[in-house]
């Protein structure tokens, strides 16, 4: 094409700029690819506009995300803004892609499509494309056809280019695909020189790497750390070899426990280092060893290991010290729990599967996966003009009968059906989440399901006034019903965050067909079979399995997960009944919080007061004497800092809290008050303690029960 002076100017600063580029990267795989940082300088230079979407494809470990940070350096050295993308950090959603699009640009939600004026030129960079695959035509029919002309997008994926952007006229034109294979004998050579291993080893590295460059990069830092290293003894499958020296050779047993957190952490950072070290102030250290190890790449989360060396590293200390296994996945869990808890939406359900993916090796008690379609699909308000279609698909799985209901359901909870979409955003399944408390009993009472639900809780232990029931009404995928599928992947995700967000939750059920064939599975993740509330709609028998979460709350639930799927067997840890929580009516709890007053002095008798299994006092301690007589007293002081409350909180102070329980004369008398009006002034705080204390049994969202059980 034919070039200005300035173009040509640009084009000698941007070749200059790769040479900068491969000399200055230490890190491993950048050798020998000219012709790609070539072909990426080709896309920047051309005025036309003609070349808009490079593809990149090639196996885990050959070098994609090393070549998409040198891209990166060129793109910054010719003045464009960079936007970087890692598809192992984002949900597989178009919201999410277009939000963190937004973010490195600096632009308002409103701000679509890209400005070219306010961002003239534009690079976006798409690593671990292969992970947001399912939304490869909304990349190509919606993303890139509204960014600006100048701007120039790598998709790098472990998959190859799909056929269709090759068969669609307007992409086959503007798209170059390239493949990376490993590297040429001569470029191994140069890289070898460069990293300064003596010539006399060089054949014999390339006979045992083949120019792998993660082989290759291993190997190197091998023999840089052990030069005498004798590589004819070195098993065929080297990279194992390798990886086991590169464990062997962690300076400090902090620097290895860091390396053995990646191996189940979906991503590590600084933070998470800090909470699971024993020693936190190494955790910037260890931070900077692991991001330096070649078998390690950056993300935008923290570091994660190649996927062949994380599997090793699992393997690996599984075998070599099984309690160090379980000891590194409860912190690493800890930690995901945290993240979880301070997160809410879309960011709730990405540390939600960074649960899931902690499990991915062990006898899990989450929902069985459908291992190959992981990331295929995402979960996605149904909307109006699907209803039809929900309506059909249902059908179609279950009959008519269960259609109507869905129809009915539709009407009065439109907000609780989910879609499971794939990468044409059409929907492949169906979750529906019932709020069976928000529903009117004639709702209840028309659906064999939920009736079947109320009931069950009605009989065993009723919901209480304020609290919630839920239930998972329908699952249906289009292909495979209620079997392994990316619809039964979403399941517990969707199901585990209401579980976690929903004020006051008692109970939650989830229905399934053909029932039998889960009951081992739900009693192992405490969703019990409901005995006695099976139902059948259009000839098709269906159970409900259900939890108590007055009983077990769901942070407790997912601690028994965790001690099952580390033990041998899912079955080999009991269910510790004398810790499940009771669910106390209300005349109970009244009438407990009142003999605790009563016994505030008395550890003994508080120690079998019935409010040291209430929800109340659930939470990671163990509840004692000590923590029930907390809670009554920080219940009492809570009166102090309300003015209009304070006669109501000295005739409690007087009363139970001061010693023990002083005598009602003698109470109205220290405090100056005619016996009528001191009798008065306590039954009236009595009842606004017990009312409190209850709002918070009940989880109401008004009422802090960590501060009342004095954990601020």
């Amino acid at each position: 094409m034919n070039r200005s002076a300035n173009d040509a100017s640009m084009s000698q600063s941007l070749r200059g700029s790769i040479g900068d580029v491969l000399k200055k990267r230490h890190r491993r795989y950048l050798v020998g690819r000219r012709a790609e940082l070539e072909l990426f300088l080709s896309a920047l230079e051309d005025t036309d506009g003609l070349f808009h979407v490079l593809h990149i494809s090639g196996p885990g470990g050959i070098g994609k995300s090393e070549l998409l940070d040198s891209y990166a350096e060129v793109a910054r050295a010719a003045r464009c803004e960079v936007v970087q993308i890692d598809g192992r950090e984002l949900p597989a959603t178009p919201a999410a892609v277009a939000d963190a699009v937004g973010a490195q640009l600096g632009l308002d939600s409103n701000d679509e499509p890209i400005d070219a004026r306010r961002h003239p030129r534009v690079v976006m960079l798409v690593d671990g494309y292969e992970h947001l695959r399912l939304l490869d035509a909304w990349f190509r029919d919606s993303l890139l056809r509204r960014l600006p002309s100048s701007t120039v997008t790598v998709l790098a994926s472990r998959d190859p280019c799909r056929a269709e952007w090759r068969a669609d006229p307007v992409w086959s034109e503007a798209l170059r695909v390239t493949t990376l294979r490993n590297l040429a004998v001569d470029d191994v050579r140069a890289y070898l020189r460069r990293r300064e291993v003596p010539t006399n080893r060089h054949a014999t590295v390339l006979r045992h790497t083949y120019g792998h460059p993660l082989a290759l990069a291993l190997l190197t830092d091998a023999l840089l750390r052990e030069p005498d290293l004798d590589l004819e003894e070195l098993p065929g499958d080297v990279v194992p070899a390798l990886l086991a020296r590169v464990v062997a050779d962690a300076p400090t047993s902090a620097h290895r426990h860091g390396l053995e957190v990646t191996a189940i952490a979906r991503s590590t950072d600084e933070g998470l280092l800090r909470q699971v070290l024993a020693d936190p102030s190494a955790a910037h250290e260890v931070f900077a060893w692991l991001s330096e190890l070649s078998v390690i790449d950056r993300c935008g989360n923290g570091l994660v290991p190649h996927d062949l060396v994380r599997a090793l590293l699992d393997a690996d200390l599984r075998w070599r010290d099984a309690e160090g296994y379980r000891r590194v996945f409860r912190d690493v869990q800890a930690w995901v729990m945290s993240q979880i808890r301070a997160t809410t939406g879309v960011a709730q359900q990405r540390a939600i599967a960074d649960l899931k993916f902690c499990f991915r090796n062990l006898r899990s008690v989450l929902l069985p996966l459908a291992l190959p379609s992981l990331g295929d699909h995402y979960p996605d308000g149904a909307r109006p003009t699907e209803h039809r279609a929900i309506i059909d698909m249902i059908g179609s799985a279950e009959g008519e009968t269960s259609a109507a209901t869905a129809r009915h359901w539709l009407e009065r909870q439109p907000e609780a059906f989910h879609v499971l979409r794939g990468h044409d955003s059409r929907a492949r399944g169906v979750i529906a989440l019932i709020d069976l408390t928000a529903a009117t009993g004639a709702d209840r009472r028309r659906d064999p399901g939920a009736a079947a639900a109320w009931n069950y809780a009605d009989r065993t232990a009723p919901p209480r006034p304020g609290e919630v029931m839920t239930q998972c009404r329908f699952i249906v995928d289009a292909m495979a019903y209620q079997d392994p599928s990316p619809t039964l992947n979403a399941v517990p995700i969707l199901t585990l965050q209401r579980q976690l967000t929903t004020p006051g939750l008692a109970w939650d059920f989830v229905t399934l067909s053909e029932p039998d064939r889960w009951d081992q599975f739900f009693a192992a993740a405490d969703m019990g079979r409901a005995t006695g509330a099976d139902f059948h709609c259009n000839g098709v028998r269906f159970g409900l399995f259900g939890h108590d979460f007055r009983q077990t709350p769901v942070e407790a639930m997912i601690r028994r997960w965790t001690e099952r799927a580390l033990a041998d067997d899912a079955f080999l840890v009991p269910v510790d009944t004398q810790s499940e929580l009771l669910v106390l009516a209300y005349d109970d709890f009244d009438a407990a919080v009142r003999q605790g007053l009563r016994d505030l002095h008395r550890p003994d008798l508080l120690a079998r007061n019935p409010l040291m299994r209430s929800r109340l006092l659930a939470g990671p301690r163990v509840a004692d004497a000590d923590a029930v007589a907390s809670v009554l007293r920080a219940a009492v002081a809570s009166l102090a800092t309300d003015p209009r409350e304070d006669r109501l909180f000295r005739a409690l102070d007087c009363t139970f809290v001061r010693s023990a329980r002083t005598q009602e004369a003698a109470a109205a008398a220290a405090l100056d008050l005619p016996f009528s009006t001191y009798r008065r002034h306590l039954r009236r705080g009595i009842d606004v303690v017990v009312s409190r204390l209850w709002s918070a049994e009940l989880g109401s969202v008004d009422t802090d029960r960590g501060a009342l059980r004095g954990e601020k």
